[in-house]
């Protein structure tokens, strides 16, 4: 008999989600850019409406009803197939909660989100790791481990940590492919970055079929990553599923409020995608051009650009340089990625310098 409480093995096999550090090995605070986060700060806003948030002595409104309704607006959407949650990673837990357990499967593409490993092994169903193609999402290979156990399958488009998209058509075609009773989240965490032109059509689908959740977060392009405030859109049963297992406060008063006055702010959202995809453009462009040098950056959708390093200057020692220089990245190694740095688009001035340091430390390393 143990003489202390034991944890359900699915869970003491999980290994805990680690965020993007802010400071260096000695604690120096480090301009950061490992954690995704908008450069441009915040909607002012979004920031004004803090101080008209209501008093804290009071329960936040437990369904966010005038954020729903001011989402479904935006997005043409009826506000009653709508949830809120901390965050977006809220929303993918309850999705493999609400919809597996013990026995069954969660397919999600290999260097995907470390949150869907996480997700799959808290309610103690089985992960299930799809093979990528050229670090990025496969539909084929997804579809092929499909089988009777599995419940539910995770995408991210644009992925994270690799920033590959799969376009309208790819994203339908995994739809069709799938059985009716498997669930299909699709993770847009970054969906506001891509183009709108190029979008990915997740929402029609959600809109259409009775098998499909699309998430999204505040923690981005809306820069409020610190209010923890996320949506989902899907079919009546699976936000009923959702809003039974989820927070009954979830959805604090000054994030209602905030994530309300961010959505009305749509000047500044276009604003954040033209600077990302502007300075995107131009931070791939200087690393392509180190090609010679082994530097190779994955083409990416979203407001970050995964490194690879394949020459002589390795993504560790890489990493360690530019933290020398103020500046902290995420490197990779415990999602199967230690050649590999993701980092966060950032301002002008930033990306121009951590494309001259790496020239300088690539041109050192030859």
């Amino acid at each position: 008999m143990a003489n202390a409480p034991v944890p359900k093995p699915w869970i003491s096999a999980i290994h805990a989600y680690v965020p993007g550090k802010s400071t260096g090995k000695d604690g120096r605070p480090l301009i950061k850019l490992s954690a995704n986060e908008n450069p441009l700060g915040t909607s002012p806003a979004a920031l004004a409406a803090r101080s008209g948030a209501l008093h804290p002595a009071r329960y936040p409104d437990p369904d966010s009803k005038a954020l729903r309704a001011a989402l479904g607006e935006l997005h043409g959407i009826d506000p009653a197939r709508i949830v809120c949650g901390t965050g977006s990673d809220e929303l993918l837990h309850l999705a493999a909660q609400g919809y597996a357990g013990v026995g069954d499967e969660v397919i999600y593409v290999r260097y995907g989100f470390s949150v869907y490993d996480i997700a799959a092994r808290r309610c103690g169903a089985t992960p299930v790791i799809a093979p990528d193609r050229d670090y990025g999402s496969d539909v084929d290979a997804l579809v092929a481990l499909v089988n009777e156990r599995t419940r539910v399958v995770f995408v991210a488009n644009p992925n994270n940590p690799t920033g590959s998209f799969l376009p309208r058509g790819e994203i339908a075609r995994l739809h069709a492919a799938l059985p009716a009773d498997v669930l299909l989240v699709i993770d847009q965490a970054y969906g506001e970055y891509v183009l709108p032109e190029d979008e990915d059509g997740a929402m029609d689908l959600a809109a259409a079929h009775d098998n499909v959740l699309v998430t999204r977060t505040f923690s981005k392009i809306y820069g409020l990553a610190g209010e923890r405030i996320g949506w989902g859109t899907g079919a009546a049963p699976i936000i009923d599923t959702l809003n039974r297992i989820r927070g009954p406060f979830n959805v604090s008063s000054n994030g209602q409020a905030m994530a309300l006055a961010a959505v009305a702010d749509q000047d500044f959202v276009d604003h954040s995608r033209r600077h990302n995809t502007t300075e995107r453009a131009r931070f791939v462009g200087a690393i392509a051009a180190m090609g010679n040098h082994g530097l190779r950056p994955l083409p990416s959708q979203a407001n970050f650009v995964l490194i690879l390093f394949e020459g002589r200057l390795t993504a560790e020692v890489a990493f360690e340089g530019l933290a020398t220089r103020g500046y902290i990245t995420r490197w990779l190694p415990n999602q199967g990625l230690p050649h590999g740095l993701r980092i966060t688009i950032g301002t002008a001035e930033q990306m121009d310098a951590i494309a001259a340091a790496l020239r300088e430390m690539a041109e050192q390393a030859r």
